[in-house]
């Protein structure tokens, strides 16, 4: 990705999230100044990826295919450490997040605000969960659903995703404002795509960045 398609996406985030009146951390209007000025708590946030994440899955289209996310509270593995993660997720419409499986991560994602969020989830591609069965339904809301259709979701609602079953989605509508809890999380080693595709995109550095990514802090 260019990295004005990541300030772009960034910037658009931002304001979405402002529209909907989520208070965000103080280091989410971090600069490479702030972070460089405050070094010790910029690794901190950065060794549990906690900041910016905006990734098009190295497709080249970001638009098509893309995701931008602000993770807002996640652990390490140890005693003093959460066990639990936050995230933010902004899904545009037709943006699809390609199928993906988590091993050791129980999320459920939910929909805050916007437009519509569809949810499919398909029985090819399985990963066996680190934590029990694996299963072949969802859950909504305390209601219990097939897994493989897809599942539109509006604001308020949200969606338990089993670990280990692959799972895609995207937004209808307008923009979709997504709330994600989850056990731990680690973007690095815990996301087994359907297809061939990149968690992380190469950036090409076509201006300077208006927030550092979690991954560019001072870890």
């Amino acid at each position: 990705m260019k990295r004005s398609e990541i300030n772009a996406a960034i910037r658009d985030f931002d304001a979405l999230i402002a529209r909907h009146g989520f208070a965000m951390p103080d280091f989410a209007a971090w600069t490479a100044e702030d972070h460089a000025a405050s070094p010790e708590r910029s690794r901190w946030l950065a060794e549990r990826q906690i900041g910016w994440d905006v990734t098009d899955f190295g497709h080249g289209d970001f638009a098509a295919r893309g995701l931008a996310l602000f993770c807002i509270r996640n652990g390490l593995d140890g005693p003093e450490e959460r066990p639990y993660a936050e995230k933010l997720l902004m899904v545009g419409v037709d943006q699809e997040t390609p199928y993906h499986a988590h091993k050791h991560k129980l999320e459920d994602i939910i929909v805050r605000g916007g437009g519509t969020l569809c949810v499919e989830f398909t029985d090819e591609g399985s990963v066996e969960p680190d934590e029990g069965p694996l299963f072949d339904h969802a859950m909504i809301d305390g209601a219990r659903v097939p897994a493989f259709q897809v599942h539109r979701l509006e604001p308020g609602q949200s969606i338990t995703i089993p670990r280990g079953l692959q799972h895609r989605f995207w937004g209808e509508g307008a923009p979709v404002f997504v709330a994600e809890v989850s056990q731990r999380n680690d973007d690095r080693t815990d996301n087994f795509f359907l297809e061939g595709v990149g968690r992380f995109s190469e950036i090409e550095e076509d201006e300077a960045p208006w927030r550092l990514l979690w991954n560019e802090g001072s870890a």
